[in-house]
């Protein structure tokens, strides 16, 4: 089955080609111009991936994408953006961007994108030689599942349920609980570089586990100043 991408883009022409161009590499490609068609769009559809202009009548990119988190905290997002201040690039990862490219671009290298993204986002292979789950202090984490669960006087209760990048970024810290996690190591596992930008991003996703783990005080991600990233859990 082909992957489904919802793309954004006002300018009719542009987004008629895209879409072709992405139909012609076996996706099935939706197209909406302007933000609020694409809202009741991804509200109509089930889709894989999310490919907005940041610049819209009606509805921009980023505020389309803040309605879609309210509905899915999962769905991979990529702006297109004829702007390069990095204001615009960090808000775009505030708001849960997994990438972004400024216009013009060379469309194979929003097609190698694509496929990198929707590669980190499938669903994890039944391994058994794999850990799956994972205990933080008082936490469960179900990986396969992306359930982050606080387990409180034995009872499980409050699940979150982790976008793709906030599961990843969690296995990593918990198979390396009260040792260091290099940035560098994370940022190529998961984002597949180590540039301003990745790293600014991976401060976000680390900001939002941060929240997802404060019930519990003996937990502690603090930063290694030059380093990366450490996910201490203290003894009670």
């Amino acid at each position: 089955m082909s992957n489904k991408i919802l793309l954004v883009e006002d300018d009719q022409n542009f987004g008629d080609v895209l879409k072709s161009y992405l139909e012609m590499h076996g996706y099935d490609v939706q197209l909406a111009t302007d933000g609020l068609e694409g809202l009741e769009q991804y509200k109509a559809g089930n889709f894989d991936l999310g490919i907005f202009d940041v610049m819209m009548p009606k509805m921009d990119g980023f505020s389309l994408a803040k309605e879609i988190r309210t509905m899915d905290s999962s769905l991979p997002i990529i702006f297109l953006t004829a702007k390069t201040l990095k204001e615009d690039v960090l808000e775009g990862f505030k708001i849960g961007a997994d990438d972004y490219i400024s216009k013009p671009f060379v469309s194979e290298e929003l097609l190698y994108r694509i496929q990198a993204i929707l590669k980190r986002s499938a669903p994890v292979q039944d391994v058994k030689s794999e850990v799956k789950e994972y205990t933080i202090g008082k936490y469960h984490f179900n990986y396969p599942l992306r359930i982050l669960t606080y387990d409180k006087e034995g009872q499980n209760e409050e699940k979150v349920k982790l976008s793709p990048k906030e599961a990843q970024l969690l296995k990593l810290f918990a198979i390396a609980i009260n040792d260091i996690l290099p940035r560098s190591e994370a940022l190529t596992k998961i984002w597949g570089e180590d540039n301003y930008f990745t790293a600014r991003s991976m401060d976000v996703f680390v900001t939002k586990l941060r929240k997802y783990l404060k019930r519990d005080e003996h937990i502690e991600i603090v930063n290694i100043h030059g380093n990366g990233f450490q996910l201490l859990v203290k003894s009670e």
